[in-house]
């Protein structure tokens, strides 16, 4: 991994500055978006634990069997572990690694951790946020007090600046500058404006910090609708790069009023686990993400039973 280039922000920015903003139209399929995904990019993932997690996408980047990636997310979840089984990370970068509290801890991630498969990286939960914020608002860092006196700013090597107005010392938490951000929102035009319902979390930030955003959305909608309604538009359209047309897209996780997270899929999963380690996980990646040629045929694995009734279950908490 090379630190001296995550850091150089200036170099950065001239990437940014440089990306084709483009107001045309962004659709392509699943396959296509994928492949902009590189071997050892730094990819940040939208959405929080198990809430609008861009499945397909993750489904896809694993199927074209990317390798030496550093994967962030602030509260990584299942993705993260089907990339460090599957081998295409060589880092995390995170502030909490579980299904959810029910499930504990990961134990994936203790288990590649500490035999050395894969850097851990601990930042706060609040660290992170700004890392992407300092990355959209292009500053090098933010200063904060989030970290400051904790093992986690030794462990990081976290930089202290001198505030010139009290004389405090506060934490100076650097930008981060994805190369790849992938995304799933609730709705979005053809030309990538995207409308995301309930909690946004970071994927505005994020999407303004990486070089390259990949959107799935769960329908298109007219750019009569996103003029109507320019409020909320959570991510614009000049920063989507590739964007995919999913139904489910977030599928076992959840999509906040469209469909719930299936729990009776965690605990069969967490099940397997606790029976036999990452060889669990390492089976239900061939079941479902290295067998279905398809994203299609990966929720057929589910049925449509249980796909409608999901969606039962989040109209109820919503409607």
């Amino acid at each position: 991994m090379n630190r001296e280039r995550e850091f150089d922000f200036v170099a950065a920015r001239r990437r940014l500055e440089a990306k084709p903003k483009s107001a045309g139209e962004k659709l392509t399929s699943v396959e296509d978006a994928a492949s902009r995904v590189t071997d050892g990019a730094i990819v940040a993932v939208g959405g929080c634990l198990f809430s609008r997690t861009p499945m397909a996408l993750v489904r896809e980047i694993l199927r074209q069997r990317r390798s030496g990636m550093t994967l962030v997310r602030n509260l990584m979840c299942t993705e993260g572990e089907f990339m460090m089984v599957a081998g295409a990370v060589e880092r995390v970068m995170t502030a909490w690694m579980s299904i959810g509290l029910p499930w504990g801890v990961s134990k994936i991630m203790r288990e590649y951790v500490e035999s050395g498969k894969v850097a851990f990286e601990e930042w706060s939960h609040l660290g992170l946020g700004l890392r992407y914020r300092a990355a959209a608002m292009g500053l090098p860092f933010l200063p904060a007090l989030t970290m400051v006196g904790s093992d986690l700013a030794r462990v990081t090597e976290l930089k202290t600046v001198q505030d010139p107005y009290t004389g405090m010392s506060l934490a100076a938490i650097p930008a981060l500058y994805p190369d790849v951000a992938i995304l799933h929102v609730h709705r979005a035009d053809r030309f990538g404006n995207c409308q995301i319902d309930g909690y946004p979390h970071m994927d505005a930030d994020i999407a303004r910090a990486a070089g390259t955003v990949l959107v799935t959305t769960e329908e298109i909608i007219g750019e009569d609708a996103v003029r109507t309604y320019p409020d909320r538009t959570v991510i614009p359209g000049f920063l989507v790069d590739a964007l995919v047309v999913v139904p489910f897209g977030s599928f076992p996780h959840e999509c906040y009023g469209l469909y719930e997270a299936d729990y009776d899929h965690f605990q069969e999963y967490t099940d397997g686990i606790n029976a036999r380690g990452s060889a669990s996980v390492a089976e239900y990646l061939e079941r479902y993400v290295y067998g279905p040629a398809t994203f299609g045929e990966y929720l057929e694995l589910f049925g449509g039973e249980r796909l409608a009734r999901q969606q039962r279950s989040a109209r109820a908490l919503t409607r």
